[in-house]
């Protein structure tokens, strides 16, 4: 059995949880970790051309960079964008990361190879929100099929199904234009690159099928065509019933948690 994961970067996701319970979630704190064989990586190919910030991850994952009584870690100046508390302080962001962002909505290479990242689900939606709105372009919008799959007599109403976005799933409401940017959320052709966090570059749609281009990988600049299929939680106890989402499996991807590039 392999078991994968960077315990040092990003912790496993506990609803809910305190920073103990999270930390007892991690397969560094089961009996199995002794009989385990551990294998680490020597070289950080994202980072091969930025040694400094390399370290800087080695020694905030060694417990060496310097921090507060309350562990809290002083990040750089130099990698930090100042906040000033102000309401266009998420303007500043997107026009840092997205510069000239009017000249290159065309760009796919442009758009692929940057994105915001956030701790939580709820930030990224609202950053990508404010990044279809400037996006130029018609605006088209998917709305899903979402059902309660053990409910017999319709305790569930649509519209209450409809408000929810569990962790994992596209948002009910899916608006899209031309050439915005997009994530696969779910392994649909791996042996054609359509797996789970493959992004890509919208190029057309259709009433049930969407348009897109695979932007990463080996698979760069194939044209594929994206189904609705229907979509459950990974976590079976969120709800007290099992929820079913019909949806097209792609989210927007302007911005990320930080646990999907």
């Amino acid at each position: 059995v392999v078991f994968g994961g960077d315990f040092r970067q990003v912790l496993p996701v506990v609803r809910r949880g305190s920073r103990g319970q999270i930390i007892d979630a991690s397969l560094r704190s089961s009996h199995l970790w002794k009989g385990m064989r551990q294998l680490r990586l020597i070289t950080n190919m994202r980072a091969h051309n930025d040694t400094w910030f390399a370290d800087y991850l080695l020694r905030v994952g060694n417990g060496t960079e310097e921090a507060d009584d309350q562990g809290n870690i002083l990040l750089p100046d130099d990698i930090c964008l100042p906040s000033t508390g102000e309401v266009d302080d998420l303007e500043k962001l997107i026009n840092h990361v997205f510069p000239s962002l009017d000249d290159n909505m065309s760009d796919s290479n442009y758009m692929t190879s940057r994105a915001i990242l956030s701790t939580t689900n709820d930030n990224v939606d609202k950053i990508n929100i404010r990044m279809i709105e400037r996006f130029h372009g018609d605006e088209v919008i998917y709305h899903s099929f979402d059902s309660a799959e053990d409910d017999p007599y319709g305790y569930y109403a649509p519209e209450f199904l409809n408000v929810l976005t569990p962790n994992g799933l596209p948002p009910h409401a899916l608006k899209l234009k031309l050439n915005c940017p997009v994530i696969l959320l779910r392994n649909i052709d791996p042996a054609n690159g359509l797996c789970n966090g493959t992004r890509l570059v919208v190029r057309g749609f259709e009433r049930n099928t969407i348009d897109a281009e695979i932007m990463i990988g080996q698979h760069a600049g194939r044209r594929v065509f994206l189904p609705r299929i229907p979509l459950c939680p990974s976590d079976n106890d969120m709800f007290p019933f099992k929820f079913k989402r019909k949806q097209f499996p792609i989210r927007l991807s302007f911005a990320m948690t930080i646990n999907k590039p």
